[in-house]
């Protein structure tokens, strides 16, 4: 009889297993988190933190003893729970040379091109001229460079992340995702653009 029930069992389990449909959903508190963390790095220096090991509940264990069918129960929720809710992987070798770079760039030139005015946050992510006046004429190809050398690493930024965690697909939500980070972390004073692309001050 202990053999009917546990094979009944079995083939009740592999039914189950074939029915779960696991969507992976982009996990935007994380995201958030994680691209705060990263543009105050760039900006101020800090907000650095490694991401943390997310904790695995031991509480729910199957327990020698318990009902199988509460058994097989506590093993495909949790399963599905977890797959549902991916922790999301920032910090690569790729990633972490991409923001040395950026706080570079950001110290020796894009802050005080930031503070005059001359460039601005875009509603995707980038940097882009804003007032170019605001610029001495001899200064200006190094204002075109420093431009299309941040947004080259941005762009790259953003792919590495979705790629990092083996979901290309998400690359245009951590870019939206930043471009809200970069906007919220903006000084008074620094232009940026709205949802329209419409220039405002902070």
């Amino acid at each position: 009889m202990r053999k009917i029930v546990y094979g009944l069992l079995t083939t009740l389990f592999i039914a189950l297993v074939g029915c779960v449909t696991i969507n992976v959903y982009f996990p935007a508190a994380a995201a958030q988190k994680a691209a705060d963390q990263f543009i105050g790095n760039v900006l101020d220096g800090s907000g650095a933190a490694a991401q943390p090991t997310p904790k695995h509940d031991t509480d729910n264990a199957p327990t020698q003893g318990s009902d199988p069918s509460a058994m097989l129960l506590d093993l495909l929720v949790p399963a599905a729970q977890a797959a549902a809710t991916p922790n999301l992987r920032v910090q690569t070798a790729t990633t972490e040379a991409l923001r040395q770079r950026m706080r570079t760039r950001f110290e020796n030139s894009l802050e005080a091109m930031l503070d005059s005015g001359a460039v601005g946050f875009t509603n995707d992510g980038l940097v882009a001229l804003h007032d170019a006046s605001k610029i001495p004429l001899a200064q200006r190809a190094q204002l075109n460079a420093t431009i299309a050398d941040e947004n080259r690493d941005r762009n790259a930024l953003y792919r590495e992340i979705a790629n990092a965690n083996n979901h290309p697909e998400w690359e245009a939500q951590i870019r939206a995702t930043f471009a809200k980070g970069w906007i919220s972390h903006a000084r008074a004073g620094w232009y940026y653009q709205d949802a329209s692309g419409a220039w405002k001050r902070k």
